[in-house]
């Protein structure tokens, strides 16, 4: 399978696309247009951006609760660069934003008793699963569903949110990011994630062909989008790029261990770890324009939990002509380096604004980050602004 590569300017011209953050130093100019021989793998790169991007990961998520429309506006208000939807379907082929198939722990779904039958067990990437699950609802179900705060012990306040908000269909999400570009008179960037792809095209539902059509309706299917689709697995991203014409960018995430789905399923042995060789990375580089990998991967923990030193990850990504996001930063003491907490609560803020700081020495072009306020903070200082 062959495609045309682009040839990366500048991570900051390929990533941000003119989309400058309220109150931040970056900009840049638009993409290049994609250029080169088709399955080459070659790219032309510079030095990374001075100027980390900050992706709001399902919106302002340590604010409100996640993937909600609440969220998503808070975290372009901060000054987010891009916002974050993961996409899941609905029994009659609709995406909505949602963490997973399951939704018990996002949704008061268990409240409702005229849903109790629908409560059930499922395989989902390998992994029985017990709740209810977004492909046996139609849309019109799901919306009678309010949103609810994830991790409720450690995100107390978010909870006053409960039941405010109803679960966004992506084509509401891309509405709404278009009204946030011009009421902040800046182009805010979308980043959603396809959820399971694997799984759900089990099912008889196809994702990747319901995101072409809204990427296609709202004018985004061109090399200098302010959009990127992200997955944890390989076939959906080259699917995309050869089967339908997508023309955005593309990232492909990486968990710290195991190994994608659909690869372990189709009897592919490759593992994550394998994919982020200098090798791997050159191989994915023919389809993808990035890497999200956890943020372990970048800046190696010690044994004690305390923040070690980078890994080289970044180096190898940025040689192979990919940019790199990785994922989560998050402000409370439970999500930090141990030298990085302050006070013995989980749930308390600790060294969040260095954590941040840190990462961005590192190398990397952006972060995935649950407090976008924290990270806008985290990078003026690494830019040395007031």
């Amino acid at each position: 399978m062959t495609r045309t590569l682009p040839v990366i300017a500048t991570t900051a011209a390929l990533l941000l696309t003119c989309t400058v953050a309220a109150g931040s130093a970056a900009s840049a100019a638009p993409a290049p247009a994609r250029t080169g021989n088709p399955g080459s793998g070659q790219y032309v790169r510079k030095a990374p951006t001075a100027h980390p991007l900050v992706i709001a990961h399902r919106g302002a998520s340590g604010y409100r609760p996640e993937h909600t429309t609440a969220a998503y506006e808070l975290a372009v208000a901060m000054g987010a660069d891009y916002i974050e939807p993961d996409l899941v379907m609905t029994r009659d082929g609709v995406l909505v934003d949602r963490h997973e198939p399951e939704i018990s722990g996002t949704t008061d779904v268990a409240d409702h008793p005229e849903f109790a039958d629908r409560k059930t067990t499922k395989v989902l990437d390998g992994v029985a699963t017990t709740g209810w699950f977004t492909e046996d609802f139609t849309l019109a179900e799901l919306k009678t569903l309010r949103a609810k705060e994830r991790l409720p012990q450690i995100r107390q306040e978010n909870t006053l949110y409960d039941g405010r908000y109803t679960v966004p269909t992506f084509a509401e999400v891309l509405a709404l990011r278009e009204k946030l570009s011009r009421e902040y008179g800046r182009p805010v960037g979308i980043i959603p994630e396809i959820k399971h792809s694997t799984y759900f095209h089990a099912r008889g539902l196809d994702p990747e062909a319901a995101l072409m059509k809204l990427v296609r309706q709202y004018s985004l299917n061109r090399a200098d989008a302010p959009l990127w689709v992200q997955s944890f697995e390989l076939t959906n991203l080259v699917a995309l790029r050869d089967k339908f014409g997508y023309r955005a960018h593309e990232v492909f995430l990486a968990s710290g261990s195991g190994a994608p789905y659909d690869l372990q399923s189709s009897g592919d042995p490759r593992t994550y770890a394998d994919l982020l060789t200098p090798k791997g990375l050159r191989g994915l580089a023919r389809t993808v324009d990035g890497i999200g990998p956890d943020k372990d991967l970048v800046v190696a923990r010690r044994a004690d939990g305390s923040l070690g030193a980078p890994t080289g990850l970044v180096a190898a990504a940025h040689a192979a002509g990919l940019v790199v996001t990785p994922y989560t930063f998050r402000a409370e003491n439970t999500f930090l380096p141990t030298d990085y907490r302050v006070g013995s609560n989980p749930a308390d803020f600790g060294r969040a604004v260095d954590e941040d700081v840190a990462f961005m020495r590192a190398g990397v072009d952006g972060l995935f980050c649950d407090q976008p306020d924290i990270c806008v903070t985290a990078r003026k200082e690494f830019l040395g602004r007031d």
